[in-house]
């Protein structure tokens, strides 16, 4: 499977395929044909052509980042240490490992983008270089033009989702040492290669972003990538313009821990914004609308929701199952998921007397993880210490909040997994009616007629 281009010695094998590697090739050719410094090898390029070739599509620190990751990359049969420009043999070494690499050889490639200086690395300088990772992704969707749909909320410096996705990304690493130091100590602390491999490990989307960083910063159409599970594609009826509550970080956070074939779509249910304040509105909107996302912004700044893994219905009874979960996104990211200790996933009810009317999620009746009163833009999270069905604490500054924004998402899948859905019998996607049929005695006469349902 090798085809890289090795002059001498033991070859680095690659593991792109012929096309793959025809590309990058080709890549290679046209970098080291931009202007060169008079003592710059033709069979090489420097910073500035790197620069020059990428031009506004990837931040300067990010190029810079990537160029000194080829450089220190060291070839086999060659002097150790950083070279004065970056061969074809570290181009195509770089983007094997970290494209296509196990997580040693990512962690590698990372060490070397991190710090051109052999050994460990701080943890301070991993911070940072999270932070120009998450940045860069953002940067390159946007400038490509492929948010689908969502749009990058203006102001100046990073997108405040941007550091809040990355501490939450760093936050994932295991820094060695049994002792807890306090914050500034903590950063202190050496992180050496195995440490960052055990992280490329746990936060998948570190790996995850650093390939979106060169698919699209290169623009590579033979190296497929398929952004659809990373930003979903985002749909409102409205004509108007109308931005969401979450940034494009935030989606990216929440996205990920959605059902995988769930994350391709986004379509507009609810929101307050376009819809008013009313909590008919949001029931007559959301009921029988599939799975759903949604969001609260209260009036100190707190962003948090709850993923509803089922339909939502008005009932007094408890719906769901321990696919729901909550999440927050400001002023940090997290995810609760089930506990097991109850089932009290998801309710939804009004005009009842002696139980409560609003939407509610964990907990139990008047003592919910997060709760929507009838009395629209009212609500409470109680977590003392933490809600029993999901384990979140208290999502809102106040424990009884109030809030302006409120929106609510249907996530789908991708078209053709729609067609699949809407061509199988009415008795594979509705089991009430399946099991009505069982209750009256009715023969299923298409039973053993339908098709064997695809592998997933």
């Amino acid at each position: 499977m090798g085809n890289s281009r090795s002059q001498s010695g033991p070859r680095f094998c690659s593991q792109f395929l012929p096309e793959e590697q025809a590309e990058i090739d080709g890549l290679f050719d046209a970098l080291s044909s931009e202007k060169q410094r008079p003592d710059t090898s033709p069979r090489s390029f420097s910073l500035k052509a790197l620069k020059s070739h990428l031009g506004e599509a990837l931040p300067p620190e990010m190029v810079t980042r990537l160029y000194d990751g080829m450089r220190s990359l060291d070839l086999p049969g060659k002097a150790k240490g950083p070279s004065e420009s970056v061969s074809r043999e570290q181009f195509t070494m770089f983007l094997s490992h970290l494209l296509k690499g196990s997580s040693e050889e990512k962690s590698l490639v990372i060490m070397k983008m991190i710090s051109a200086t052999e050994g460990p690395v701080k943890a301070r300088e991993v911070q940072k270089f999270t932070e120009d990772l998450v940045g860069s992704v953002v940067h390159v969707l946007n400038y490509r033009q492929e948010l689908r749909g969502w749009t990058q909320k203006r102001g100046p410096g990073p997108p405040p989702g941007v550091q809040v996705l990355a501490a939450q990304l760093f936050s994932e690493m295991e820094l060695r040492g049994n002792e807890e130091l306090p914050g500034p100590q903590q950063l202190d602390r050496d992180c050496d290669r195995a440490v960052i491999e055990d992280w490329v490990f746990r936060a998948p989307h570190v790996a995850t972003f650093l390939s979106v960083v060169v698919h699209r910063g290169f623009l590579l159409p033979r190296l497929s990538l398929d952004l659809a599970p990373l930003v979903p594609e985002r749909h409102v009826d409205q004509e108007r313009v109308f931005e969401s509550i979450l940034d494009v970080p935030s989606v990216i956070y929440v996205n990920a821990h959605l059902p995988r074939e769930q994350r391709h779509r986004w379509h507009l249910l609810f929101s307050s914004e376009l819809h008013g304040h009313s909590f008919a509105q949001l029931c007559g909107r959301i009921t029988h609308q599939g799975p759903c996302v949604l969001l609260l912004e209260d009036r100190d700044g707190h962003v948090f929701g709850g993923f509803a893994s089922c339909s939502w219905e008005v009932k007094p009874q408890f719906q769901g199952d321990d696919r729901c979960f909550l999440f927050s996104t400001s002023p940090r990211m997290a995810v609760y998921t089930s506990t097991g200790y109850n089932d009290h996933y998801m309710y939804l009810n009004h005009g009842q007397q002696t139980i409560p009317n609003g939407l509610g999620m964990g907990g139990q009746h008047n003592y919910f993880g997060l709760w929507v009163d009838v009395d629209f833009g009212k609500g409470h999270s109680k977590a003392k210490p933490k809600c029993t069905t999901y384990h979140s604490p208290q999502l809102s500054v106040q424990e009884d909040f109030r809030f302006e924004k409120m929106e609510v998402w249907a996530v789908s899948e991708a078209p053709g997994s729609q067609q699949a859905q809407r061509n199988r019998s009415i008795l594979a996607v509705d089991p009430e009616a399946q099991a009505l049929l069982e209750i009256i005695g009715r023969p299923r006469h298409s039973q053993g007629l339908q098709d064997a349902p695809e592998d997933e």
